[in-house]
């Protein structure tokens, strides 16, 4: 039945300072109308709206504002260096300094977080090939110790 998640929404209190960031991310604007735009995520299959309005107060819970896009492997280990080059910077999640990206390793996931203007949570994430036994969060070379 379901296959994949098609949209997500994100309020923005200014939306074409909203437009400039997330084409700085590379993602392709669909359409723009006077308060809402639609950018491809994936050119056919998922989008995200940004809607501007007295909603981008709402203060932050990971419950609301919070959006994250997959990304390869190799593209998480580069993930750092190419946000910094955009002027974007990352930020530390659960209570560990952003010097790469972070691992939960029972999950088998690695991520990296950083804000949009309007401090809406966005993140990249991979799936990694192996889950280790332990709930710590890791960085990401020492998860590839493990698993080598």
């Amino acid at each position: 039945m379901i296959k994949g998640l098609y949209e997500a929404h994100l309020p923005v209190s200014n939306l074409q300072q909203s437009i400039d960031f997330y084409q700085t991310l590379g993602l392709k604007l669909y359409k723009r109308y006077d308060n809402v735009a639609f950018f491809w995520i994936e050119e056919g299959k998922s989008w995200i709206g940004l809607w501007e309005g007295p909603e981008s107060k709402i203060p932050y819970h990971v419950s609301l504002r919070h959006i994250a896009f997959y990304v390869d492997l190799e593209d998480i280990k580069q993930a750092k260096n190419w946000l910094e080059e955009r002027g974007i910077k990352v930020k530390a999640e659960f209570g560990i300094e952003p010097k790469e990206p972070t691992v939960v390793p029972n999950q088998a996931h690695a991520m990296i977080y950083f804000d949009d203007p309007d401090g809406n949570s966005l993140e990249f994430i991979t799936k990694l090939p192996k889950e280790i036994d332990q709930s710590q969060k890791i960085y990401l070379s020492e998860w590839e110790k493990f698993y080598s």
